[in-house]
């Protein structure tokens, strides 16, 4: 189920013309930013991300696409390598929660944003999410993601703390929302369910958790095998909420 800039970015969609040129913090696989550049078109799209694998799987998805307007490359979210008002729109998708200093990220996109510009920021609200059926060792799992991101000096429940970032980032033109990714189909469940019964034992969280000493590996397997017994679950079903802010720069 990939990330689309409908899904993920329905807030921000009204204020993409084309001619507009975007810059994608964080842009992972390039999907959201891919839509980006077909709505701004012949405006420019540059994503950027940290990970050069991940930036070459998205340049191959550009060219697979034949978005010539659309390019990726390595970036520093608190040291943009543009020059001061260079995007008409600066956007992060579930960026900002794993930020030690999200304030500090905020001010380098606003740097980047021409004026009049807008910054538009999205992020889930972990402590905010719900469930059924709430089997324990899930309600483990949400414990144990918010002890090893707090390790980090990171934020998880980052959508209640948008609205308060960016004003103190110096925003003052600013517009909150929220919205909830629900799964609760077939097809959603079965999703969802592998993504975090994979994430659970074979990623950075789990090995920060066992390196933390917040959990060991049969408990973390334990938790994986709860992921699937949900996602097999005909009345399984899990709320996500968000928060988004569009400022302008």
């Amino acid at each position: 189920m990939a990330r689309t800039a409908e899904n993920s970015a329905a807030y921000l969609i009204p204020h993409l013309t084309h001619g507009l040129s975007v810059l994608d913090v964080g842009s992972g696989p390039g999907t959201i930013t891919a839509d980006f550049a077909r709505l701004v078109a012949p405006g420019q799209a540059v994503g950027i991300d940290r990970s050069p694998e991940v930036v070459a799987a998205a340049t191959a998805l550009a060219r697979e696409q034949h978005l010539s307007n659309l390019s990726f490359e390595m970036g520093d979210v608190y040291k943009l390598n543009f020059p001061n008002d260079s995007f008409d729109v600066v956007h992060a998708h579930q960026v900002l929660q794993h930020l030690s200093d999200p304030v500090a990220a905020l001010k380098e996109m606003r740097r980047v944003a021409k004026p009049g510009g807008i910054v538009a920021v999205r992020d889930a609200d972990f402590h905010g999410m719900f469930w059924y059926p709430q089997l324990p060792e899930m309600e483990q799992w949400m414990s144990l993601y918010q002890q090893v991101a707090r390790h980090n000096q990171a934020e998880p429940n980052a959508g209640r703390r948008l609205l308060h970032w960016v004003q103190a980032a110096g925003f003052t033109d600013i517009t909150p929302s929220s919205t909830t990714w629900l799964y609760a189909t077939a097809e959603e469940r079965t999703w969802l369910a592998g993504v975090w019964a994979d994430r659970v034992t074979g990623s950075t969280f789990a090995e920060q958790a066992i390196a933390y000493g917040l959990a060991d590996t049969a408990t973390l397997q334990h938790i994986s095998a709860a992921w699937r017994s949900w996602g097999s679950a005909p009345d399984g079903w899990f709320a996500m909420p968000n928060g988004e802010v569009i400022a302008r720069a």
